[in-house]
C-alpha cells in the first residue's frame, strides 16, 4: 500500500516455495492504522521461509519496529523461518530491542508445584543469595583491610579531618536521643526488676539486675542498634546519593580512592566514638536505675552505689566495652558496602538504606550472641 503522505507500505510475493515480503515508506508511530492494515493484507500461506525486505524503509520507530516484530512473531510461531534482509543497523538493533523487551514481559510458565516444592526452593534461593552476600561483604571487608594497611604505612593520607568531622556526627550529635533512650530503659529495668523481686523480698537485688544487665549487655546493644538506625543508614544514603550523582566515578577519575577517601575515615570515626558512647548510655541508665531504686525502693544514693559496687566488677564492665569496637565495624562495613552498591535510581538509595540497617542490626544481635557464648565457654 501506498501513500502520497510516505506512509510506510508492504507488498508480498513469492520466489518458489519461498514467500518474499517488501516494506518501504515510513514505519513510524504517526501511520500505525495504515502499517496495520498494509500487514493484514500480506500473505504467506503454504510458504516454508519468508524473506523481509526493508531496503525500502525510509523510518523507523518504536511504533512501526513494535508492529513488524509482531508480524515477524506470528511467522515464527507458525513454523516459518523468517529472514531479514537489507535492515540498517539501527533498525535491526531497534528490532532485537522489541525482542528483548517482549521477552522480559513475558510471564514464566511455570508448572504446578506443591507448596512444599515451592517452599524449599524459596528456602534454597534465599540461602545462596544470604551466602553471596556474605561471600561479598567478606571480599568488601578484605578491600578495608588492604586500605588499612596502606593507610598505615603512610598516615598522612588518612584524613583527619573527615575523622573529627564523623566523629562529632556519631558521637556529640546522638548524645541527647541516646541519654535520654538509656536513662529511660534504666528506669524500665529497675522497675521491672524490683517488681519481680518484691515477691522474694529482695528488692535491693534489683541494683545487681541492673548493674550487669546494663554493663554487659544492654548498654552497649542498645547504642549499636540506635547507631545502626541513625548512623549507619546516614553513611548508606550519603554514599549511595555519590554514586547516583557520579560523584565516585568522579573521585576514581581524578585519582581517588573511594575506599580512602569515603570508607575509611567512616570506620575509623565509628571505632572511636562507639566505645565513648556506650560508656555515657552505660553511666545514664545507671542514673536512670538508681533514681527508680531510690524512688521506688527508698534506697539513698549511697546504698545504691555500695550495692552496684559489690555486684560490678571490672571484667562486667569490659566484657561490655569489648564489644564496641566489632559492631563499630560490622555497622561500619554493611553501611558503606550497601552504598557503594547503589545503582543511578533514587529508588535504590532507599532500597539499599533499608537493607543497611536491617543487616547491621541482624549482624550486631549476631555478634552478641556469639560473644555471650564465648564468655560463657570462658567463664568471664
Amino acid at each position: 500500500m501506498r501513500g502520497a503522505d510516505h506512509a510506510g507500505w508492504a507488498k508480498s510475493g513469492r520466489n518458489g516455495a519461498d514467500g518474499v515480503m517488501t516494506l518501504g515508506g515510513r514505519w513510524t508511530l504517526a501511520f500505525v492504522p495504515d502499517l496495520e492494515a498494509a500487514l493484514g493484507k500480506l500473505d504467506a500461506r503454504g510458504a516454508r521461509r519468508v524473506r523481509v525486505d526493508l531496503a525500502a524503509v525510509e523510518a523507523l520507530d518504536s511504533g512501526g519496529a513494535w508492529l513488524l516484530h509482531r508480524q515477524l512473531r506470528r511467522w515464527r510461531d507458525s513454523g516459518v523461518a523468517v529472514e531479514l534482509s537489507g535492515a540498517s543497523d539501527a533498525q535491526a538493533a531497534l528490532l532485537e530491542r522489541m525482542a528483548i523487551a517482549e521477552e522480559e514481559r513475558k510471564p514464566l510458565a511455570r508448572p504446578f508445584e506443591g507448596a512444599f516444592r515451592g517452599l524449599v526452593e524459596r528456602v534454597g534461593k534465599g540461602t545462596f543469595h544470604t551466602l553471596g552476600e556474605a561471600r561479598a561483604l567478606i571480599a568488601f571487608l578484605g578491600a578495608v583491610v588492604t586500605t588499612w594497611i596502606a593507610a598505615w604505612r603512610r598516615p598522612a593520607r588518612v584524613r583527619m579531618t573527615s575523622v573529627v568531622h564523623h566523629v562529632e556526627r556519631i558521637g556529640i550529635d546522638a548524645l541527647p536521643i541516646l541519654g535520654l533512650l538509656a536513662f529511660l530503659i534504666g528506669v524500665v529495668l529497675a522497675f521491672q526488676g524490683a517488681d519481680q523481686l518484691r515477691q522474694y523480698g529482695a528488692e535491693v537485688f534489683t541494683v545487681n539486675l541492673l548493674g550487669v544487665s546494663v554493663l554487659r549487655e544492654i548498654g552497649v546493644l542498645i547504642t549499636a542498634i540506635l547507631v545502626a538506625g541513625r548512623t549507619g543508614s546516614a553513611f548508606t544514603a550519603e554514599i549511595g546519593t555519590m554514586k547516583v550523582n557520579q560523584e565516585v566515578d568522579a573521585m576514581r577519575t581524578i585519582g581517588l580512592d573511594p575506599m580512602e577517601t569515603l570508607v575509611l575515615p567512616r570506620l575509623l570515626a565509628l571505632a572511636l566514638a562507639l566505645p565513648l558512647l556506650v560508656f555515657y548510655a552505660n553511666l545514664m541508665a545507671l542514673t536512670g536505675g538508681a533514681a527508680m531504686a531510690m524512688l521506688g525502693l527508698g534506697l539513698s544514693l549511697d546504698q545504691f552505689l555500695e550495692q552496684l559496687a559489690s555486684a560490678v566488677k571490672i571484667n562486667t564492665y569490659l566484657v561490655g566495652l569489648i564489644k564496641a569496637p566489632v559492631f563499630a565495624l560490622l555497622i561500619g562495613l554493611v553501611a558503606c558496602y550497601e552504598g557503594l552498591k547503589v545503582t543511578g535510581s533514587a529508588e535504590s538509595v532507599g532500597v539499599h538504606t533499608t537493607r543497611s540497617v536491617v543487616k547491621s542490626i541482624f549482624l550486631v544481635i549476631l555478634a552478641d550472641a556469639v560473644f555471650s557464648v564465648v564468655f560463657s565457654w570462658l567463664r568471664i
